[in-house]
Formats: structure tokens, C-alpha cells, sequence
């Protein structure tokens, strides 16, 4: 009886001992996994209160990176960049910024070029990246894309360069003539002959001007705020009676056709602006007796039917260097000729802001030594709707839809109305 009552106590006793064991694992073990490693530190976002809502409506990329240099927070936009790469900062030159402010605690910031990722071509991608410290284990760097900013300057640098240029030549002609008409008072045929070259001067420098004064209308104007049902049979009218001198002058033919009941919605001015400088183009590169012809077709589209005007001429073509460029301002495929014909290098460019304002495009199809065909695609009246659903709608065309929009004709004529010679 003893005995059992001793083998029943060391039960008891050990029992009681394997309790507190086990309840003394239990405890240690969850206070181990709640103990900070040293790889969580370095893997878990310890960021100040407040600082992870600031970033996420930055419009800058952000990354955070703690005192190991791994990157503890990052925008999307950062790793659009291509900045962060397999939870690292990817640029050497920040990275080193960042330690360098670690280190002293200093704000820096500097502007540098980085590849572009995917492209293959060696593209610069321009950046200006800021760095300061956060707290004191963080370090933040934010980073700017200047790449659009700067090619804006660039385009308006260039733009005051070549006005500044064209205005120039004018200018300094009508000088030069003027001092020429001064020593020349004795000599009346001299002077009828200098003034004549400075009526042909002022001329180029008036459309110069007026030029510019249209470009920078169709730039900043919105022409469908007040838009009108325009129709196409008259906006190819305006056009030809425009250039029906020069055209007579060398003998060439223009004709019309397909205009019928089509109608274009925009601004009526900025619309025969962009035809008729089409249409100029078309006469004034074409040599004598040849033939220039305007057709308009409808087109069928998924957002709405389309006008098709296409403006075609036998001239002199375009290379395939050449038609990348031509709607630049300022730029001539020939300028000797261009100076010759007055053109000032602007006409193409108006044409597609007028068309691009308008909800359309421009295309050209062109081949040396056989001509050109300009080709503009614009809403149909009716059925047309706000410039932002056009451009939505027309994103949205079907693959057999926007080939067809997007090959141009194998020959000058193909595929569009016969035109009628017009007197």
C-alpha cells in the first residue's frame, strides 16, 4: 500500500514537471518568434508614421532604403524606371548618394542620363534624383523624369532659332534692296527691278508671319468648343480657287471628284487652311503640265464613319528619309526650291495640329519621281463626337479596319473616285 501510494506521488510530481517544461518552451519559443532578426529588419517595412501615405501620392518615383542599403519601400513608378531591381537600388550613382548621406546626414541632389531598359537603341532617359535622410536609419531618394521637360525645351529652342532665322533672310533683303534703290535713284530701271525684289521679300515675310500667327491659333484654339457641320465639296472649292493662278501659270490640270453629301465637323477656317495648304503644296512641287487631284471617299469605322481626302500630285516625290520629317516646322525636302516657291517650311505643320485638333490624322504616301499622295482623315459630320471618344473610339478599330485606314495606295489613285477636271 506504501509502495503504490509512492509510485502514485512520483507520478504526480512528474506530471507537475512536465508542465512547467512544456509551458516554459511554449513561452520561450513564442518569445524567440517575436524577437526581431537581423534579416527581418533589413526585409520589413519600418517606415515613420504618415511617411507611406506621403509617398503614394508623390508624383516623383520614391524608394526608401534602410542602413544595409535594401530597399525597404518603392513606387511603382520606380520600378517603371528600371531603378529597383531584385529589392536593390539599380543605379550606382545614387547608391552612393544615398551613403553619402547616410554618412553626414546632407541633402543632395544631381541630374544624371540613364539608359533606357528595352529599348536597344541607347536612348538617355534624363532624371534628376534627390536624396535625404529619413529618420535615423532611412534614407529617401526621389527621382524626377526630365526626359518629356527637356524635349520640350529643345523643341522650343529650336523653334526660336529657326524663326529667328527665316525672319532673317527676309529682313536682311529688304535692307540690302532698300540701299540698293538709294544709290540706284538715277537708274529707273534699276530701281523698278529692286523693288520688284522687295514686293516678292514683303510677300515672303507677310506669309511668314501669317504663318506663324496660324500656327500658334491652331495650337492654343480648340475648334470643336464651336464646331460646325462643314462641307467637304466646299472646302475643296476654296482650295483650288486658292491655287488656280499658280496651277494656270504651269499648266496643270486639277481635278476633283467623290465630295458629294460628305460633311466634316470643326472650325471652317482652320479646315480650308489645312486643304488649301495641301493643295498648294500639291501645285507648287509639281512641274508644268502635269495633273493634281483631290478625292474624298467615306470610310467606315467602328466610332463612326470617316472622310477620307486624299490630295495627290505627279511631283517631284518624297524619299523615305524625308517623310518621316516633313510635317516638322521649318523643315523642306528641297529648301533651294522651297526659297524658290516662297514656301516657309510651316505649311505641313499646320496641317497636322488643324487635324490632330480635329480629331484625325494625316498620312503620306510618296515614291521619287512619281508623286505624292497626302491623305486626311477626319470625322464625318453627325457622327462625330467629342475629341476625347474620337480618340478613344479610334484606339479602339478593328485590326482589318485599321489596316486598311493605315495602308496607303500602292498608286496615286488607287482605290479612290474618279475626279473631274475642273476649269
Amino acid at each position: 500500500m506504501d509502495v503504490n501510494a509512492a509510485v502514485a506521488a512520483a507520478a504526480a510530481i512528474a506530471g507537475v514537471l512536465t508542465g512547467v517544461i512544456a509551458m516554459l518552451a511554449f513561452r520561450w519559443s513564442e518569445r524567440d518568434q517575436n524577437r526581431p532578426t537581423r534579416t527581418s529588419l533589413h526585409t520589413d517595412p519600418v517606415l515613420p508614421p504618415g511617411v507611406d501615405t506621403v509617398l503614394s501620392v508623390l508624383r516623383s518615383s520614391a524608394v526608401v532604403l534602410d542602413e544595409a542599403d535594401a530597399v525597404v519601400k518603392a513606387s511603382s513608378a520606380a520600378y517603371a524606371l528600371g531603378l529597383v531591381r531584385g529589392g536593390k537600388l539599380a543605379v550606382e550613382p545614387m547608391l552612393q548618394m544615398a551613403r553619402d548621406t547616410r554618412r553626414d546626414g546632407e541633402i543632395r541632389q544631381v541630374e544624371l542620363d540613364l539608359p533606357r531598359r528595352g529599348t536597344g537603341r541607347g536612348e538617355a532617359l534624363a532624371v534628376s534624383a534627390r536624396v535625404a535622410p529619413l529618420g535615423s536609419r532611412l534614407v529617401l531618394l526621389l527621382v524626377e523624369d526630365l526626359t518629356e521637360a527637356r524635349r520640350i525645351e529643345a523643341v522650343r529652342r529650336d523653334f526660336v532659332a529657326n524663326v529667328s532665322h527665316e525672319l532673317k533672310t527676309p529682313v536682311g533683303a529688304l535692307s540690302l534692296l532698300s540701299e540698293a534703290v538709294m544709290d540706284a535713284s538715277d537708274d529707273q530701271e534699276a530701281v523698278e527691278r529692286f523693288a520688284g525684289r522687295m514686293q516678292i521679300e514683303a510677300t515672303r515675310l507677310t506669309s511668314l508671319v501669317q504663318e506663324l500667327i496660324d500656327l500658334s491659333r491652331v495650337q492654343n484654339d480648340d475648334p470643336l468648343d464651336d464646331a460646325e457641320p462643314v462641307r467637304v465639296e466646299e472646302l475643296v472649292a476654296e482650295a483650288v480657287d486658292r491655287c488656280r493662278q499658280a496651277a494656270g501659270t504651269k499648266q496643270i490640270t486639277m481635278a476633283a471628284g467623290g465630295t458629294a453629301d460628305l460633311r466634316v465637323r470643326g472650325n471652317r477656317g482652320q479646315l480650308a487652311a489645312a486643304l488649301g495648304n495641301l493643295v498648294e503644296n500639291a501645285v507648287n512641287y509639281s512641274p508644268a503640265r502635269t495633273r493634281v487631284g483631290i478625292a474624298a471617299r467615306r470610310v467606315a469605322a467602328t466610332g463612326g464613319d470617316l472622310v477620307e481626302i486624299a490630295v495627290t500630285d505627279q511631283g517631284i516625290g518624297i524619299s523615305e528619309k524625308d517623310k518621316e520629317r516633313v510635317f516638322e516646322r521649318f523643315y523642306r525636302v528641297d529648301p533651294a526650291r522651297s526659297r524658290a516657291t516662297g514656301g516657309t517650311g510651316l505649311g505641313l505643320a499646320i496641317v497636322k495640329h488643324v487635324v490632330a485638333s480635329h480629331g484625325g490624322e494625316v498620312t503620306v504616301w510618296s515614291a521619287e519621281g512619281q508623286g505624292s499622295t497626302f491623305t486626311l482623315r477626319l470625322p464625318e459630320a453627325g457622327r462625330a463626337r467629342d475629341r476625347a471618344q474620337q480618340r478613344s473610339d479610334r484606339a479602339g478599330l478593328s485590326d482589318e479596319t485599321e489596316r486598311s485606314l493605315s495602308s496607303p495606295p500602292t498608286s496615286p489613285y488607287e482605290s479612290l473616285p474618279a475626279p473631274e477636271v475642273l476649269p
